[in-house]
């Protein structure tokens, strides 16, 4: 594969209050980000199953993020913060299991920051770009 046309591919987690909002936002206002980043709508950044993640890259992506609202604006309390403890984890295994940790990223985005989203999503897309397509834990189809 030639990695100078490559693209990567990037799924994104957001959580319906915040982050969601913040890209529809940022599309509504026509703000420009890469149209490679796939968005999957979750109720809360806290319950995103870390085997979500790992199933991602082993589908070939190249890239997660997962979005959540700023601490102390969770709609369920303390999500967010539940997020954050558990993806801190999971960059520790992806580094113990030899992938990138810059391969998933964290952050939040209230629903009045859509210039903010289209920032994150064009600095996430430039950082996979850096990293290169992924090669490892991803299956091969036979």
């Amino acid at each position: 594969m030639e990695t100078s046309n490559w693209e990567p591919k990037i799924v994104a987690f957001l959580c319906n209050w915040c982050s969601y909002a913040g890209a529809d936002l940022a599309g509504v206002s026509r703000l420009q980000y890469g149209p490679n980043v796939r968005i999957i709508r979750v109720p809360c950044s806290g319950r995103i199953n870390p085997l979500y993640i790992v199933r991602a890259l082993q589908n070939g992506i190249d890239g997660v993020l997962v979005s959540g609202c700023h601490p102390g604006d969770c709609h369920y309390i303390s999500g967010n913060l539940v997020a954050r403890r558990k993806f801190a984890l999971m960059k520790r295994l992806l580094t113990y299991i030899g992938i990138e940790p810059e391969r998933v990223q964290f952050s939040w985005v209230s629903a009045s920051e859509g210039n903010r989203f289209a920032a994150l999503m064009n600095k996430v897309i430039d950082d996979i770009k850096k990293i290169g397509p992924a090669k490892k834990l991803v299956k091969s189809v036979a």
